[in-house]
């Protein structure tokens, strides 16, 4: 076992306060005074981290991650990121029709693909009986943008004008071949159910330093197709980790979360007289029968508490310029589009929520590909444009990490024939990007084949992406671990690694 990782064992976990209490009595007696004296310097001490300009302590040395709503817990070292808004793309955009420019295909459209070039690769079973592999150049024109010159289809046109922000991998690949192992693989590290996402990962290892929100904050968008792939809890989940680093899904219709409101109408004093009694049982419980679950109930009863207030405040976007919704566009009035979730994701980022997770279906596209990438397209591009402008004007974007992109990318030969033509899975190269948070502006990275179908130069797994994502929250991969059923887990399992390349 690495001396240095960071793991909570279950033993720990299940403490009581009263050992607690008997183990740290000195400790939070300097900590509540050093509150009292200067709040922002009794914080720091409570978390055991030096003032303002001095060493940040790791995560190891303050005995382990998981901090409470309010309480951000330390990094491994300065963080480039305070925060992540991750725009999932579930379904699998075209990296051929979208962000990798092929020109040589305008040779090779129409062309049998060379067996040299597909090398064996594992097909799903929608073209693995195919008799031929005909390679389909992009069907919309790429143009270049931005002082960087950066090439991006005509199929995403708002994207033109944040250009110079994106950093856009052209080299990211997988082992899944299917949605549901891809998806999962992506969100959680692994193929199989069962790990935590990377946002509950964020929130155990960072916590959160909003009292009113949750670390981790989920959005699901309208969706409009209707063969799109389904979307799962579990790919926002905890798993083993303590249920309080779950990601909380705000709706788009009826009360953003369901049973916050009370429906007994009940005013503050008295909602807070019954939790209060409530926490008292609940703490009774707990001491009883050691079991870590009760203080993450106590933690939810309090966050639903405060939440009844700041949702609805959050919400409620009335209070926004002509200006926003001009960058957004109409949809952003429309509770549940893309857009709209994208100027919410702004407005959490702005209440200092740590982890923002949007999901947009609707890419997989088998049959009539030409016909309707564009109308998905549309429903994404001005919404993830104007959410990287906005917060840049609003000088969040530095430390903000915004990341777009789906599971895997899709091939360059045609599924079917003539114009109604589709796109098969493709897990060995596709594109995502990044802007903000600490990486490169205006840069593509890496570089495919002729074929757009193989990696050329400077690959990017799964794991690799993951890892530094960790890396720009101020956060060592290899030492975010939690030991479950004797073993310490972390999110990039025995593998990944820091991309210096795209690092600013």
């Amino acid at each position: 076992m690495d001396p240095h990782s960071v793991s909570t064992p279950e033993s720990t976990l299940a403490e009581t306060r009263r050992h607690f209490f008997q183990r740290g009595a000195v400790g939070l007696g300097a900590a509540a005074l050093a509150s009292l004296l200067h709040p922002a310097l009794g914080r720091r001490a409570a978390f055991g981290q030096e003032p303002e300009g001095g060493r940040q302590p790791t995560l190891a040395e303050n005995n382990g991650p998981g901090y409470g709503p309010g309480r951000p817990g330390p990094s491994h070292f300065p963080a480039r990121a305070k925060r992540v808004i991750y725009l999932c793309q579930s379904g699998a955009p075209s990296q051929v029709d979208t962000f990798d420019y092929k020109p040589t295909l305008e040779k090779l459209d129409g062309q049998e693909l060379p067996d040299s070039i597909r090398q064996g690769q594992r097909l799903t079973g929608m073209t693995s009986g195919q008799k031929s592999f005909i390679a389909a150049k992009s069907f919309s024109p790429f143009r270049q943008h931005g002082q960087s010159g950066q090439w991006i289809s005509d199929l995403l046109p708002h994207h033109a004008n944040i250009a110079d922000d994106l950093c856009i991998i052209r080299t990211m690949h997988t082992e899944a071949i299917n949605h549901d192992p891809a998806i999962t693989f992506f969100q959680t590290g692994h193929q199989q159910p069962g790990r935590p996402s990377l946002g509950a990962w964020a929130s155990y290892g960072l916590g959160s330093v909003s009292d009113n929100m949750p670390a981790f904050v989920v959005l699901l968008d309208k969706n409009s197709d209707v063969q799109a792939q389904p979307l799962y809890s579990r790919l926002w989940g905890s798993a083993f980790l303590p249920s309080a680093h779950q990601g909380v899904k705000l709706r788009s219709s009826g009360d953003p979360v369901l049973y916050l409101q009370d429906p007994s109408g009940a005013d503050l004093p008295d909602k807070r007289a019954l939790l209060d009694g409530l926490a008292k049982l609940n703490r009774l419980r707990r001491d009883d029968v050691g079991d870590p679950e009760i203080t993450t109930r106590i933690a939810a009863y309090e966050m639903a508490f405060r939440m009844q207030t700041s949702v609805p405040a959050l919400t409620d976007t009335s209070d926004e310029p002509q200006s926003t919704f001009e960058l957004y566009g109409d949809d952003a009035r429309i509770p549940g589009t893309h857009a709209a979730n994208c100027l919410l994701a702004r407005r959490l980022a702005e209440r200092d929520v740590r982890f923002i997770q949007i999901y947009h279906r609707g890419w997989d596209h088998h049959g009539r590909l030409p016909q309707r990438h564009p109308l998905i397209a549309k429903e994404v591009d001005q919404g993830s444009a104007a959410l990287v402008q906005d917060l840049k004007q609003r000088g969040l974007l530095d430390d903000t990490l915004v990341v777009w992109g789906g599971e895997f990318g899709r091939t360059v030969y045609k599924q079917g024939g003539g114009d109604k033509y589709g796109r098969d899975h493709h897990p060995r190269c596709f594109c995502m990007w990044l802007a903000g948070g600490g990486v490169k502006p205006g840069e593509s990275y890496g570089q495919t084949d002729d074929w757009c179908y193989n990696i050329a130069e400077n690959g990017v797994h799964v794991h690799d992406l993951n890892a530094t994502i960790l890396h720009l929250m101020g956060m060592n991969h290899e030492h975010l671990t939690y030991k479950f059923q004797g073993r310490n887990y972390r999110l990039t399992d025995i593998q990944g690694r820091v991309v210096q390349g795209l690092l600013a």
